[in-house]
């Protein structure tokens, strides 16, 4: 530490940190915090999106909160979270896990794994869409009848697709996240597990899954609150169909504010998903104990 500035050398003063972080705090404010407020205040206003703004007090969120639909948008919306984690965070560990090793075939797979999050959400859609067509699609064309189904027509299979496509594009983020987080591990207690005889299987159940809880619970965050902004995905896919099986709460906005002109509802339900979000995260960390995140910081 130099004596004259009471600093440690390279690094800057605590003087002016505060001031290191006034960009990131414009860009939170301007971004995040002056636009929710916005869509909090037209909660309370009927507006078409192009005429004046009337307010009319609480009635956008009587309207929102009465309507069946409401239960149902937030029950699926729920049921696809619920599963599409279920699905994911096995998955994830294990392809995780995997390609922690160090063997060089491991890393050109790390980057196949990776494709899929890198191409547009509708554009996968669209893909999944021909490829389930039960007329002109990969059934049809290679002639398996298991594969020529109503994917999109029948509810349950088309709630089973939705899961699916979701699972296929962010199952390699979550990936990456449980590598990193597997790299981290030190490599001592695997080598005194193998001293004491313990096989893959042991030290897999004994050790890399314990020391992984800030990471489940860092990456489980990640996937329940992003699985309340499904939308371009579901919207391209099925439309919300058929029926309502596939009618997501961010959807249920979209077809509100967007194609009914009702804005003041679509913005009550927009306030509902930020509050269901910031819930389930705070429950989340809650379950992770109050040192997930600076073990999180740690590993990184």
């Amino acid at each position: 530490m130099s004596p004259h500035t009471g600093h440690s050398p390279g690094r800057p003063p605590r003087s002016i940190l505060p001031w290191l972080a006034t960009p990131a705090l414009v860009v939170f404010v301007g971004f995040a915090v002056v636009p929710l407020v916005g869509v909090f205040v037209l909660s309370f206003t009927t507006w078409d999106g192009i005429g004046a703004i009337h307010g009319s007090g609480l009635d956008s969120w009587r309207a929102v909160l009465t309507d069946p639909g409401l239960p149902h948008a937030l029950g699926v919306t729920f049921l696809v979270m619920a599963v599409s984690w279920a699905v994911q965070t096995p998955l994830s560990i294990l392809l995780g896990t995997f390609l922690a090793g160090r063997q060089r075939y491991r890393a050109v797979l790390g980057v196949v794994y990776f494709i899929p999050l890198m191409l547009s959400s509708a554009a996968i859609a669209i893909a999944y869409k021909a490829l389930l067509d039960p007329n002109f699609g990969l059934g049809a064309g290679l002639k398996l009848p298991l594969l020529v189904q109503d994917w999109l027509g029948r509810p349950g299979l088309a709630f089973g697709v939705v899961v699916f496509v979701v699972s296929w594009q962010f199952v390699p983020f979550h990936t990456l996240i449980y590598q990193g987080g597997v790299q981290q591990i030190p490599k001592s207690l695997y080598e005194a597990a193998q001293l004491d005889g313990a096989g893959r299987i042991r030290q897999f159940f004994s050790i890399t899954l314990p020391q992984l809880k800030y990471t489940v619970i860092t990456s489980s965050t990640l996937m329940v609150v992003g699985s309340l902004t499904f939308f371009d995905l579901i919207f391209v896919l099925t439309e919300g169909g058929p029926g309502d099986a596939t009618r997501v709460l961010a959807l249920d906005m979209y077809k509100r504010g967007f194609q009914a002109s009702l804005m003041g509802p679509a913005s009550a339900i927009a306030v509902i998903l930020v509050l269901v979000g910031l819930a389930l995260a705070l429950l989340l960390r809650r379950l992770g104990g109050r040192d997930a995140g600076a073990s999180q910081l740690e590993g990184v």
